[in-house]
């Protein structure tokens, strides 16, 4: 896992996901990630991946990972709680969750040094906005959630050389 990409071809496009809870790694999961981001050559997962062997379903990508709560004791020693990478112009932290609950967006400044963008997880809803100069993503869970059918989500952010932008998108299948 590199930390720095540090030129960007424009526009780059980096696949976000999180919250993919999964205990080995299927192939349903390996299909949904090829649907999901085939021609994406960076990929930011925002923790809960729970185990390691997760990852694997990123072979041959740039990979950028953080563990979160409900990861293994593996994935727990194996990835950092938060990291920043910088891409091309722009510092992007990435982060599973800060606090106790669900409402610490608020609190996720602190975590990172100047940043243009922080990526986190824990709350499996799906939100893109812009706070105080600030892209904030997170791109809900992976896996489709509750009994409902609630469809996985997960996040495209396009750099380009002046510019950051973002879009949640659902699972297709």
């Amino acid at each position: 896992m590199n930390d720095a990409c540090p030129v960007a071809p424009s526009p780059l496009q980096i696949g976000i996901l999180s919250d993919t809870h999964l205990a080995r790694l299927t192939p349903e999961f390996s299909a949904r990630v090829e649907a999901c981001f085939a021609d994406v050559p960076i990929i930011l997962h925002a923790g809960d991946l729970t185990e390691i062997a997760v990852l694997q379903a990123f072979a041959g990508r740039e990979l950028h990972a953080v563990h979160g709560n409900m990861c293994s004791m593996d994935s727990f020693e194996m990835l950092p709680t938060k990291k920043t990478i910088t891409v091309g112009n722009f510092r992007l932290g990435l982060i599973h969750k800060v606090g106790r609950g669900y409402d610490f967006d608020r609190q996720l400044p602190a975590e990172f040094g100047p940043v243009d963008c922080i990526v986190y997880g824990h709350t499996h809803r799906p939100v893109c906005f812009d706070r105080d100069g600030i892209l904030f993503i997170n791109p809900g869970s992976f896996q489709p959630c509750s009994r409902y059918g609630t469809p996985g989500t997960y996040a495209i952010l396009t750099v380009t050389d002046f510019r950051l932008q973002a879009t949640i998108r659902e699972v297709p299948f």
